[in-house]
């Protein structure tokens, strides 16, 4: 993609990294993305994979190393309470596209309630008081305020706040980031999010990264199997006698 104009075209390891036998490396996604480089095209990335697999820690890192704050917000925001990010982002350079946006946001779902307090303390436009907002309605704002322009979206589990229908409109969110010229990695738990029509898909797990279609992701299988028969799965769990009211 040697003319692409999307933010970022290219991750892989920066110069004299090499793979090492200490966490983050450790994880398989994390030493392929080291070792053979990841390409990115425009529109919208998902990374799917079960918990502990990496897709997190390979979007924070991309978020960080494009100057986005760990704990989340836009380019330029300087949000930061705890430290809890890994040290990837110092390992990896971004192959950036010539004359793309330099704006990006980075959406993480376990901080999102220090982003709105950073908000209230540094306001700006016409935001509402988000800590007033239910869970969701909060996110629902900032999408609607903040995902409006081309720029790179770093999207870190959105689904966690959302119900049913505002993951349907997440996706709608996107559809329209891609067509005008967004690109979005979201890493993703949710059938219905990583559902988009034309987006890529990405399974991260012990065997590192590789291209899925959304029918075939293990995520889908489990929720079908599941919602066609829960009982096969809650006699495991909940043991094969009812409870007693």
């Amino acid at each position: 993609m040697p003319f692409a104009s999307h933010p970022v075209r290219r991750v892989a390891a920066a110069e004299g990294i090499s793979v090492s036998t200490t966490w983050p490396h450790t994880i398989p996604a994390v030493r392929q993305l080291l070792t053979d480089g990841l390409d990115l095209g425009p529109g919208v990335t998902f990374l799917v994979g079960e918990n502990g697999a990496g897709k997190s820690t390979l979007v924070e890192a991309i978020a960080i190393a494009f100057g986005m704050s760990p704990e989340g917000g836009s380019t330029g925001a300087r949000l930061t309470t705890r430290a809890s990010e890994s040290s990837l982002a110092r390992d990896i350079q971004l192959t950036r596209g010539a004359g793309s946006p330099r704006w990006g946001f980075f959406l993480r779902a376990e901080t999102m309630h220090g982003y709105y307090t950073y908000l209230e303390q540094n306001p700006g436009g016409r935001d509402p008081r988000f800590h007033e907002l239910s869970h969701g309605e909060g996110f629902l704002e900032v999408l609607r305020s903040r995902f409006d322009s081309p720029g790179l979206y770093c999207l870190d589990e959105p689904e966690s706040a959302l119900s049913f229908s505002s993951s349907l409109a997440l996706v709608g969110v996107l559809d329209e980031l891609a067509n005008g010229g967004g690109q979005v990695i979201c890493a993703t738990h949710s059938p219905v999010v990583c559902s988009l029509p034309g987006a890529r898909i990405l399974e991260v797990g012990d065997w590192g990264i590789q291209e899925a279609r959304w029918a075939d992701l293990q995520l889908v299988q489990n929720w079908r199997a599941y919602l066609d028969a829960p009982e096969r799965y809650l006699r495991h769990i909940i043991g094969s006698e009812p409870r007693r009211p």
